[in-house]
């Protein structure tokens, strides 16, 4: 199925060479996993199952990254025309809302947060003060559902789009991983909610996450490798075992991402 399609990955970490190995690494031993690839841009496009576009982005860890990781994920972008960028934000930086102006104009498409490597609960008042200043603008990618801390519950995102109902968000992992009975209860369905299958099809059957995706709409699922997490060849493989019509397959590759990310080839 994944051959015959145009498919956007709309999960994508890419680190600066002098960086990648280790920040790779780093993101292993948090999870206890071995990862697949490296985390340079150029492994990522050696890879032979080529998308058709990347949504590309890092974390900062402090605020004090957030600055130089948008104007790196900006050269990508510069230098790979397929490569969609979504910025860096931290609820502890001074003045989101400049940052926030930078990288619109900049061209980025959206915002990436993931409350469990900045060590933020999602819900807390700086969280949402740094919500306010992209909602009704970008979308956001928030990394949801990590089973040893509380940072990433579902339930704790769902009072942020109850407070913010014009925030956009694409949850990350199916809106929890770990967390899918809580993701369920609390946020499938919304209508300002997209999923991503990046980070989860390891863990639950294809049944299930057909009933998980059919539970939401499949208009507002989209595909997500977490590269260099996995290997491209395992989660097309994970996916193309969901009990979907080529329709639905072609709306989860390609479709979905491209009408909310506003991407016209």
């Amino acid at each position: 199925m994944s051959e015959i399609l145009p498919i956007i990955d709309a999960h994508v970490h890419i680190y600066p060479n002098r960086l990648a190995e280790k920040a790779s690494h780093a993101v292993g031993v948090f999870y206890d996993i071995e990862m697949a690839h490296g985390g340079t841009v150029d492994e990522l496009l050696s890879q032979p199952e080529r998308m058709k576009h990347y949504v590309v982005h890092s974390v900062a860890t402090v605020p004090k990254q957030v600055t130089s990781i948008n104007d790196y994920i900006y050269e990508e972008m510069q230098a790979h025309p397929n490569f969609i960028g979504f910025a860096a934000l931290h609820p502890d930086m001074e003045n989101p809302e400049k940052e926030v102006e930078r990288v619109i104009n900049l061209g980025f498409r959206g915002i990436k947060l993931h409350p469990d490597f900045q060590e933020f609960d999602i819900d807390n008042e700086k969280a949402i003060e740094m919500y306010r200043a992209f909602a009704g603008k970008l979308p956001v990618l928030i990394h949801m559902g990590d089973p040893t801390r509380d940072f990433s519950r579902p339930e704790k995102l769902a009072r942020v789009m109850d407070s913010i109902p014009e925030l956009t968000v694409i949850g990350a992992h199916f809106a929890g991983y770990s967390r899918l009975e809580e993701a369920e209860k609390y946020l499938l369905g919304r209508d300002n909610l997209y999923i991503d299958t990046s980070s989860s099809l390891f863990r639950i059957t294809p049944e299930e996450a057909t009933r998980l995706i059919r539970k939401h709409g499949v208009k507002k699922t989209v595909f997500g490798s977490d590269y260099p997490m996995w290997s491209y060849s395992d989660e097309l493989a994970r996916v193309s075992k969901l009990l979907l019509t080529e329709e639905e397959f072609a709306d989860i590759y390609y479709n979905n991402a491209a009408k909310l990310l506003k991407i016209s080839e």
